[in-house]
């Protein structure tokens, strides 16, 4: 066992590294007296160096620093045991890292083909604690500074990741240390002639440059003050990746930039704005082809700055761009970022994307100026942003970005509507899976279809959870639209008579409903259900409701008891004082209104009555729209309570007699929000079948409809209908 670890000690020693990984020093020293715990390094001690250093630069603090040393040694971190346990803190940034590693092997699958973009998305998608990014970033900058002795194919295929992925991501979570080098050394490696030949019709070094510029700053500050302008001054010599692209963006040879070297001037008002420019303008001649007012003319997408180019200090063209702090803040983290329409263009505007990315950039500021508490990045994905988008692979490593909820079936409609119509079953990273299964961010997903085939209708029912995305349902409702009318009513009468029979109403008129929906006749009642315009589930509400107001009715007449052939309504819970709450107002009678009679989660809104207390109707009652319009002063704001309401339910299911039926059934219910009040069974004569009766409480009709239809598709069960 060695006493000592050479390339632990290389590491550590390293100016740098003094005292930032303090919180695990003394363990990952013992950790490292383990025999062979280095030998599986995956960078050598110049390297790991090299990435300290730019982790310090970047404001990374001691468990970031850890956590990035013990990536490279597996050994050193098997040797220290369980590390979730004791370092929490640091585990999740290490599990980050090897999850980022997903992205890698994609990207080496692919050879450099197009479709970066998604891979990009993906990596942040799936790195959980914002500290894992400027983990990554820090060790492929030390692996490019350090690649002139690998192999030639190793070296590209480096520099390939580099410009692809690190970079770009550089660039749009502003890291400006950073991202210049990246994309330098990548266009070094990728474009070496090239590169050789800019670098040589520079007429300065980059450090001589950079010397000019802290200059032209000092000057310009001095002018600005004696004028009276508050001005911030920042400024950087452009690299040479920078300066060859702009030589192929407008085809002109280097000596026709006037911006190798710039200085940003930010002022507080847009007076300040012109003033400023008065001023760059006595202090050096400017040249007039080179002024631009963005100000005044922002460009399409609403970036706003000026603009101009002057003869600087020793005779040298110099770039001045003047904004205010608010124009600045735009042009950096709003619509107008430089990385949306210079690398990905305006068709892959996302806005849950871009907030993750400015919320990672104002996560990364506040961590530069220290203005933070230590450790305080861990974790702000979860509590602070809310991802709601997926990012899922094609059988060859394509990024496909679907909405959170997603299923393998919106997944094939997504690649293209073919596939969607003829999708008959799925696969996620090689299991098979039913097509409403929830994806999640790096499933990677194969569809297997039919050679013909076309879709089915249940899948435009929101309640069987087959599709989450509308452009999904829109797709499966055009094919539907383009079949002709008979075929759509037969079907429609087939689904609904389905879900009928479930809820104990099969034959029953279908006026209430006609008259709820404003359809003519039962054949167009059946057409909006095949094309899922409308839910099986709201014809059979709004059977139920009419029932429920007959019966009211009756029994407010105090009519005599007679023999009644339709089935018994669900029996209503009595409301308590908290089935409602009413904004502002207290000790109110609280009472639903029979014109629209709304159920519990539909939208609905108070009316203040005359001795009657607070009728509650649904938004879009007539009743309701008439009342408020004559006088609006007596709605009020209503919403349901959180407890004590429900309804009672009779449901019998008729199933093969088996091992463990009735406990699958319970849990069902119990997994669908819904309670049982009490159980029966039967067994048949021939002991081969039983039959189940149920008292349950559902929230309301659209949970009954959801509960029957999940009952009838356990294994063994005949049929699942309410009594």
């Amino acid at each position: 066992m060695s006493t000592e670890s050479p390339q632990l000690a290389a590491v550590l020693a390293h100016p740098v590294a003094a005292g930032i990984v303090a919180p695990l020093r003394k363990a990952m020293e013992k950790a490292a007296t383990v025999a062979g715990a280095e030998a599986d390094a995956d960078d050598p001690p110049a390297v790991v160096a090299s990435m300290l250093e730019a982790l310090v630069l970047l404001g990374a603090d001691g468990d970031t620093a850890a956590a990035a040393i013990l990536h490279t040694y597996p050994g050193w971190r098997a040797a220290l045991g369980p590390v979730e346990r004791d370092f929490p803190a640091v585990a999740p940034l290490i599990e980050g890292q090897r999850a980022a590693a997903q992205v890698w092997a994609l990207h080496a699958e692919r050879h450099g083909q197009a479709g970066n973009e998604g891979l990009r998305r993906l990596l942040l998608a799936i790195v959980r604690d914002l500290r894992v990014v400027p983990i990554l970033l820090a060790r492929q900058l030390a692996r490019m500074r350090h690649a002139e002795p690998l192999p030639e194919q190793q070296r590209r295929e480096l520099a390939l990741l580099t410009r692809d992925i690190h970079a770009p991501l550089a660039n749009r979570l502003g890291i400006w240390q950073l991202k210049w080098e990246l994309e330098d050394l990548a266009f070094r490696y990728l474009e070496p002639q090239t590169y050789q030949q800019i670098a040589r019709l520079l007429d300065e070094k980059r450090t001589d440059r950079e010397r000019y510029i802290e200059q032209v700053k000092g000057t310009l500050r001095e002018a600005m003050a004696a004028q009276g302008v508050a001005a911030e001054i920042a400024g950087r010599p452009k690299h040479i990746y920078s300066i060859w692209k702009k030589m192929q963006r407008k085809n002109v040879p280097i000596g026709e930039l006037y911006d190798l070297r710039a200085v940003r001037v930010l002022v507080d008002s847009l007076a300040d704005c012109y003033a400023a420019l008065g001023v760059v303008h006595a202090t050096w001649a400017p040249i007039p082809s080179e002024f631009d007012d963005y100000i005044a003319r922002p460009k399409r997408n609403d970036y706003r700055s000026l603009h101009t180019a002057v003869v600087g200090p020793e005779g040298k063209t110099l770039e001045v761009q003047i904004r205010t702090h608010d124009m600045h803040r735009q042009a950096e983290l709003g619509v107008a970022a430089h990385w949306k329409y210079k690398e990905v263009g305006s068709h892959s505007a996302d806005a849950a994307f871009d907030r993750k990315i400015a919320w990672m950039r104002r996560l990364l500021e506040a961590s530069a100026e220290g203005g933070r508490e230590e450790g305080s990045l861990s974790g702000e994905f979860d509590t602070e942003l809310v991802e709601d988008r997926i990012y899922v692979l094609t059988p060859k490593g394509e990024v496909i970005d679907l909405p959170t909820g997603a299923t393998p079936l919106d997944f094939a409609y997504h690649v293209h509507t073919e596939v969607g119509h003829r999708c008959r079953g799925a696969k996620v990273d090689g299991r098979i899976v039913p097509l409403d299964h929830k994806l999640r961010t790096g499933d990677r997903v194969e569809i297997m279809t039919a050679k013909t085939g076309e879709p089915r209708r249940d899948w435009l029912i929101a309640s069987n959870g087959f599709l989450a995305s509308s452009r999904s349902r829109d797709k499966v409702r055009a094919w539907f639209h383009k079949l002709d009318r008979a075929r759509n009513e037969t079907a429609g009468k087939e689904l609904l008579d389905k879900e009928l029979r479930r809820l104990g109403l099969l034959g029953a008129d279908l006026a209430p409903a006609r008259e709820k929906f404003n359809l003519a006749t039962d054949g167009e009642v059946y057409v909006q259900v095949a094309l899922g315009d409308i839910g099986p589930h709201q014809v059979g509400r709004a059977l139920l409701e009419h029932e429920r107001a007959a019966s009211a009715a009756a029994a407010a007449a105090a009519a005599p008891a007679s023999t009644v052939t339709t089935p018994t309504p669900p029996r209503r819970v009595p409301r308590r004082t908290t089935d409602f709450t009413v904004e502002g107002v207290g000790n109110l009678l609280v009472q639903l209104a029979r014109c629209c009679q709304p159920l519990p989660g539909e939208p609905i809104v108070g009316y203040l009555t005359r001795g009657r207390g607070v009728t509650v109707h649904r938004p879009d009652c007539t009743a309701f729209q008439r009342l408020a319009a004559s006088q609006p002063q007596r709605v009020l704001p209503v919403e349901w309570g959180r407890a004590g309401s429900g309804y009672e339910v009779d449901v019998e299911v008729l199933a093969l007699d088996r091992k463990w039926l009735l406990k699958e059934v319970t849990n069902l219910i119990a997994q669908g929000n819904a309670h049982v009040l009490s159980i029966s069974s039967d067994v048949e004569r021939n002991g081969a079948r039983v039959r189940l009766r149920l008292r349950v409480r559902v929230g309301d009709y659209g949970q009954l409809s959801t509960l029957l239809g999940k009952l009838a598709s356990l294994p063994g069960v005949e049929h699942a209908q309410r009594r």
